[in-house]
């Protein structure tokens, strides 16, 4: 069948828009491909000289002789203290501004999970700024350097990992002893036993920390813990 000129060119004009809206349809269907997200940046240190106000609460019994967040055995009669965010061994000045006391605490927990409040003190430290009574007051903490007084005889390792298997902790454990001096186990008791493996015994803090950097370029969950002299080494022992 014949097509006249007119029609084809009317027939080839509508083919020609066809394709065209093909093509730009298909080219807006085109999904786009997203830059590589930046590494996370590796948290600082909290400066000396920072500080907070809110209200400060205390905690004992419930918790005496159980592990804190760090692992060591949180003991109500020692200045310690739980905080939400700041790192392990951070220490501070806390002020009861309801009567201008003060005493001296090295973070080791977690808490308090209750609006509104800032830290958890220990019993010992709630004794000392007049706590106990009221068990609430508002408070200043401020970030200040380890006290001189500090017992030298203090030993800190960094966790690098823990876990619900026992021989899952062991091989991490072998892992980490074939190039570091001390490589250990230890044991956190709880609902789920958790094996904590922890590498290094420094005598300071910063020690401690430098080991940290060493080991978070492979592994971005470690952090330093107090070596508590009451709790066992596992790596020999069996449960």
């Amino acid at each position: 069948m014949k097509i006249s000129r007119s029609k084809a060119a009317a027939l080839f004009a509508v083919l020609s828009f066809l394709a065209t809206s093909a093509c730009h349809k298909h080219h807006k269907r085109i999904a786009h491909v997203p830059s590589a997200p930046q590494p996370a940046r590796t948290p600082l240190a909290v400066p000396l000289g920072y500080s907070e106000e809110g209200l400060a609460s205390w905690y004992g019994i419930p918790y005496h002789g159980r592990h804190a967040a760090d692992g060591e055995i949180y003991d109500m009669e020692t200045l310690v203290a739980a905080h939400r965010v700041l790192p392990f061994n951070t220490w501070l000045l806390v002020t009861n501004l309801t009567n201008n006391k003060s005493v001296k605490v090295r973070v080791i927990d977690r808490g308090p999970f209750i609006s509104g409040r800032i830290i958890d003190l220990s019993k010992a430290a709630a004794r000392q700024i007049d706590l106990l009574g009221p068990g609430v007051a508002r408070v200043r903490l401020e970030v200040i350097g380890a006290p001189a007084n500090v017992p030298s005889n203090d030993f800190y390792g960094v966790q690098v990992g823990a876990f619900t298997v026992r021989e899952n902790a062991e091989h991490a454990r072998l892992l980490y002893a074939q190039r570091f001096a001390d490589a250990r186990i230890a044991l956190k008791q709880g609902s789920v036993d958790m094996w904590r493996v922890i590498v290094g015994r420094e005598s300071s803090m910063e020690s401690a920390q430098e080991l940290a950097k060493v080991l978070s370029v492979e592994n971005k969950t470690v952090f330093v813990v107090r070596l508590d002299p009451a709790a066992p080494d596992e790596t020999e022992s069996r449960p």
